[in-house]
């Protein structure tokens, strides 16, 4: 008895030994804020390489054929540049797939309409809840956890690697985690509106500092889009597709609230000329486009949110300068092209 409680507090010393790792200095671009960490899942850098490792790896996927970095490409802005998303065996949805780019800053809801939110009680941010998301939809990844779970764990490589950082064999809760931790450090900023507003008055062109000032004033953008990382992550109703025999109803279909009808999450402006297509049906290819909607003041229908959606009467010039700042002003230099890694055998 001595012997085997000897052994068990051993093993428990091991594990602890395992995860311990030293707490990784996540480098924070110029314009932006430190992201509140959770708690339960802090970054090190151990765990930081197995999440990307399984970001990109297609294994994650039924059929083998598509990964996280399938729909959300770092040569594509993070999103994968179609209108909709592709997942197994050529399914298409009906939504864009939404940049990751400062999805740290995402605590509360993801996706489109948020249905991953974050979880308080089981000590989860909403960035884990989506995590596994995609691997469990049928037209995604279109793989059950319960057989994902088998097949990583024959791959030694991330057996090893799951012991190292978690204590454990390959688990969906580790798996969140580490790709959650991989995603957090995916940011962007140090772009000349941050230098801008740091002092440097030669960092925006004239037409881009006329167009900052239309988007904070008369174009009225910073009612949505706010914050260092420009989205209020509320949902709104701009009237895209609304005007279809069935329009997609976004919130509605998570809240069943009926002013939840045609509304959507804002999605971050950060790097946005690397995004196209725009709105989550990509109907728009460019970012004239959306200057051209907004300027209508986007589709009438009964939710419309009319207090932040109108029309807004601006002349062409005007137009071209609030194109040119988020072009040019919301720019990156230090864009996160990050390269797929080596995986595990």
């Amino acid at each position: 008895m001595v012997f085997r409680l000897l052994l068990i507090l051993v093993i428990t010393f091991s594990a602890s030994l395992s995860v311990a790792a030293e707490p990784y200095q996540l480098q924070v671009p110029l314009g932006l804020k430190a992201p509140k960490i959770p708690k339960s899942n802090p970054l090190t850098a151990e765990k930081i390489a197995l999440g990307k490792q399984l970001y990109f790896d297609k294994r994650l996927s039924a059929d083998n054929t598509v990964s996280c970095a399938s729909c959300h490409d770092p040569k594509k802005g993070w999103s994968n540049g179609e209108a909709t998303a592709e997942g197994i065996q050529g399914q298409r949805g009906g939504r864009g797939a939404p940049t990751v780019l400062n999805a740290a800053y995402q605590t509360r809801h993801t996706f489109w309409d948020g249905r991953a939110k974050q979880t308080s009680a089981l000590g989860k941010n909403a960035l884990e809840v989506q995590a596994l998301g995609p691997i469990e939809n049928p037209i995604e990844m279109g793989i059950k956890l319960d057989d994902l779970i088998p097949k990583l764990n024959k791959i030694e490589g991330y057996r090893s690697q799951f012991q190292a950082v978690f204590g454990t064999d390959v688990t969906s809760d580790g798996i969140a985690k580490a790709i959650a931790s991989f995603e957090r450090t995916v940011l962007s900023g140090n772009a000349p509106y941050d230098r801008f507003k740091a002092g440097d008055t030669k960092a925006l062109s004239e037409s881009a500092q006329r167009g900052w000032k239309l988007f904070s004033n008369k174009a009225s953008c910073t009612n949505c889009h706010a914050g260092s990382s420009f989205t209020d992550q509320a949902f709104h109703n701009l009237g895209v597709g609304m005007d279809k025999e069935k329009p997609d109803l976004g919130r509605f279909a998570v809240t069943n609230l009926p002013g939840d009808k045609g509304r959507f999450k804002t999605p971050t402006l950060r790097d946005i000329a690397r995004t196209a297509p725009y709105m989550h049906d990509g109907r728009f290819a460019t970012l004239e486009e959306v200057v051209d909607f907004y300027n209508q003041g986007g589709i009438a229908n009964p939710h419309l949110d009319d207090e932040d959606i109108f029309p807004l009467k601006l002349t062409d010039d005007e137009k071209q300068d609030l194109v040119n700042f988020l072009k040019e002003g919301l720019a990156s230099d230090d864009y996160p092209d990050v390269a797929p890694p080596a995986l595990p055998e």
